[in-house]
């Protein structure tokens, strides 16, 4: 479907087919414009219009077909479908509009949040071909990267993703990463980050059965309490999952999965500020 068929569309039915709403759509065609027009460069002019070129990148993103079956689509080469699809991801993370707040920002007093959610979603890739044993998720029983989201509570935005291997446990995941919040910011984790209260103390786990006993009442209720405020995060991770290419497994080279990550939990963020 190319760009002047998709006017035809609803709204609705725009977001269903790309995955973004139209004003993020148009955000992302200026943005390759303005880019565009800065090089200034001579030649043959673009065989593929601008609107057309974004839209071939969230279809791969939302379908994750091959680029070869993207391509018979479009009637490109399949190595002019991989083109347009790394440039049009470059162009948006080098443009800055897309870009999340970063590790620093939880640290600044002006922009530090009043409360965090912290949560690893897991992506399944490729058998590699080495260090296999580096890629192992025993969780899943199967080789993933990770992906660590860091939440405002107040604002649902995503303040912070930091990518890992599989076989990382989230708490050592957290502490390879650097990224430390401020003393007044409250922090909410499930069971997988026990020990973070050394490093943070105004951090809250939900309380562990002991061996051989049980939870009281209040632990339990606590525990139930915790979770309620926590489930906003799973449901951001459905919000990026929609987008094929972080649900399924990832067939791609791994050095380029931080930086679609990155992009699409930018993208959640601009039209999150734009509602």
């Amino acid at each position: 479907m190319r760009y002047e068929q998709t006017k035809k569309l609803s709204n609705r039915e725009f977001k269903r087919l790309v995955g973004v709403q139209r004003r993020t759509f148009d955000e992302m065609v200026k943005v390759l414009r303005d880019a565009a027009s800065l090089k200034q460069t001579r030649g043959c002019p673009q065989k593929v219009a601008w609107e057309d070129q974004v839209l071939i990148c969230l279809q791969y993103w939302r379908e994750y077909r091959t680029y070869f079956h993207i391509a018979q689509d479009w009637l490109l080469s399949e190595s002019t479908v991989c083109r347009i699809v790394h440039r049009v991801e470059t162009t948006l993370v080098s443009s800055g509009k897309f870009r999340l707040g970063g590790k620093k920002s939880l640290l600044t007093s002006s922009q530090k949040p009043k409360t965090v959610v912290m949560d690893v979603t897991e992506s399944q890739i490729e058998r590699p071909k080495h260090g296999q044993k580096r890629f192992y998720s025993g969780k899943q029983k199967r080789h993933t990267l990770k992906s660590q989201l860091i939440i405002d509570l107040t604002t649902l935005e995503i303040r912070c993703v930091v990518n890992g291997s599989g076989r990382k446990h989230d708490y050592r995941l957290f502490v390879d990463s650097k990224v430390r919040f401020h003393p007044d910011t409250e922090s909410l984790e499930d069971s997988g980050y026990q020990g973070i209260s050394k490093l943070h103390a105004n951090s809250c786990l939900p309380h562990k059965k002991p061996r051989g006993g049980k939870l009281t009442k209040q632990q339990k209720q606590s525990n139930r309490t915790l979770a309620c405020r926590r489930v906003v995060i799973e449901h951001i991770n459905r919000r990026l999952k929609v987008f094929r290419i972080l649900s399924q497994r990832y067939r791609n080279r791994r050095k380029r999965f931080g930086l679609r990550c990155h992009l699409i939990a930018g993208i959640y963020n601009y039209e999150l500020q734009k509602a």
